[in-house]
């Protein structure tokens, strides 16, 4: 069985910083893509960053140059160190991660996300 846990979120001031943690586990294979997605209330899960084995990353534009993503691939963890937070990065911040449980076989997981919520 494999797990995908989060870990990292709260409560912190608007321009102060955290650091999101997430860590597979389980029987895996291996891990491709990882990322993190956000949802705030009443909208729609967005994408806020990814990154493939290699560590070639992707942002979407509101982060880019405040959140940086990065992984550890003998831990199958990644990280996202978020600053210069603003009172709109208020949301659920959920962890994805393509895992091969088998050679052969490939799947998605989700983390049950962990909080974030900017404010003075």
């Amino acid at each position: 069985q494999v797990q995908v846990v989060e870990s990292g979120g709260g409560l912190v001031q608007p321009g102060g910083s955290l650091r999101l943690s997430c860590a597979a586990s389980g029987s895996i294979f291996s891990v491709s893509a990882m990322g993190w997605y956000r949802q705030a209330p009443g909208k729609q899960r967005e994408l806020v960053a990814t990154i493939s084995r290699r560590s070639d990353t992707n942002y979407a534009d509101f982060v880019k140059g405040r959140f940086t993503i990065s992984r550890d691939n003998a831990k199958n963890t990644v990280y996202l160190q978020m600053n210069s937070l603003k009172p709109e990065d208020t949301a659920v911040y959920y962890c994805h991660a393509e895992i091969w449980p088998a050679p052969s076989r490939k799947a998605d997981y989700w983390g049950r996300g962990t909080q974030v919520t900017v404010s003075s």
